[in-house]
């Protein structure tokens, strides 16, 4: 029963990971060290979807399935859970191109943010 528990305890991180997919860059506003996480989760997110990898965290959770004589996953993490269960497997293309631009546009606030701030810190006359 342990393996079971583990392997259900991966199967919400990896969620956890597909969240801070989308909004890590966010929160790297606020925790500015987020973002090489956020950078280095964003990276392997395109190599996933541009080659066929296979996810550690995919990999993990069917180890421990099998493990206990449950079955793997049939197909990875996104096609098992997300797609066709969140939104229809036919949008699939259009949910990676929202969460790439949730990453970009997060960069892009990430960016203006840290400029003005830098601004801010060479010309304190200007905060007055």
């Amino acid at each position: 029963m342990v393996a079971r528990a583990l392997a259900e305890l991966v199967m919400v991180l990896h969620f956890g990971v597909l969240i801070f997919l989308v909004v890590g860059g966010f929160l790297a506003w606020r925790w500015p060290r987020l973002v090489w996480y956020h950078a280095a989760m964003a990276a392997w997110g395109v190599l996933i979807v541009t080659f066929p990898l296979a996810c550690p965290l995919t990999w993990l959770e069917n180890a421990l399935r099998t493990s206990y004589g449950g079955e793997p996953l049939a197909s990875g993490f996104i096609d098992t859970y997300i797609d066709g269960v969140l939104y229809p497997e036919s949008a699939a293309r259009t949910v990676q191109l929202v969460v790439a631009l949730c990453v970009v546009v997060s960069w892009a606030g990430y960016y203006v943010k840290r400029r003005a701030e830098q601004t801010a810190s060479h010309h304190p006359e200007a905060c007055r």
